[in-house]
């Protein structure tokens, strides 16, 4: 298979960016877009010229960094799907394919395709824990927790931190991360003890970043590559409204 990208550069922060064009040829239909890219660094390198720079760890789906907009959509638009698991059959042979990075005043760039997510380390400072003494590990079945509640829990808890939701967002807004990260812990015994400081300090913090506000599209949850749902930020806006009236 071959494809012209046309890859986001940019050296720095403040320095102005734009898109180079580049030919990959003979790609294989079965590696992954990470793979792809690696393959064009290397021809880049041969050159002596500067690879293109691009957020990777452990390419399965779990770490989170690896955020991209391709053709203009979170991780490529394929459902519940991180870039590092897009394979180039997703794509048709002689595709021109636009790679840029996440686009929002709070993820700035800091290389090509590498943004900084460092607000997403504010908001989870500001209340993304349990502070409670909980000793050693307790038995499993010594808390018991409705199966619906776990499961809740569970999906929210899934969140990797890629920032999807805020790329996909025109307002740019954190409030499907920060109602993953709330409501993980509050559907749990342990993280209701402090929930209301928790849902207030975290929402704060996320406006305090800069991202944007909600206008309740949900495109958010449809790029969600761990398909975290929508009644997430419901629930947070209960909770946060909660908060502010009975403390």
């Amino acid at each position: 298979m071959n494809f012209t990208l046309k890859v986001w550069r940019q050296a720095n922060e403040t320095s102005r960016g734009s898109l180079e064009t580049h030919s990959v040829t003979d790609v294989s239909p079965d590696i992954s877009f990470l793979e792809m890219l690696d393959a064009l660094n290397e021809h880049l390198e041969s050159q002596g010229k500067d690879g293109i720079a691009f957020s990777h760890d452990c390419r399965e789906g779990i770490c989170g960094s690896c955020g991209l907009m391709i053709n203009g959509r979170p991780h490529g638009g394929r459902k519940n799907t991180t870039v590092c698991q897009l394979h180039m059959r997703e794509f048709d042979d002689h595709d021109v394919i636009v790679i840029e990075p996440w686009r929002a005043r709070a993820f700035p760039v800091v290389k090509d395709l590498v943004v900084s997510r460092k607000s997403f380390e504010k908001v989870l400072q500001a209340g993304g824990y349990v502070s409670v003494r909980t000793g050693s590990a307790p038995e499993a079945n010594s808390l018991p927790i409705a199966k619906e509640e776990a499961d809740r829990a569970f999906l929210s808890a899934t969140c990797i931190g890629c920032g999807a939701c805020v790329a996909s967002c025109k307002n740019a807004s954190a409030m499907l991360f920060t109602a993953a990260k709330v409501n993980h812990l509050y559907l749990l015994p342990q993280g209701k003890v402090e929930h209301k400081r928790r849902v207030k300090n975290m929402v704060e913090a996320m406006d305090a970043s800069g991202f944007g506000n909600c206008t309740n599209q949900a495109e958010c949850s449809a790029a969600c590559p761990k398909g975290i749902t929508y009644d997430n930020i419901t629930r947070l806006n209960r909770e946060y409204l909660k908060s502010v009236f009975t403390t």
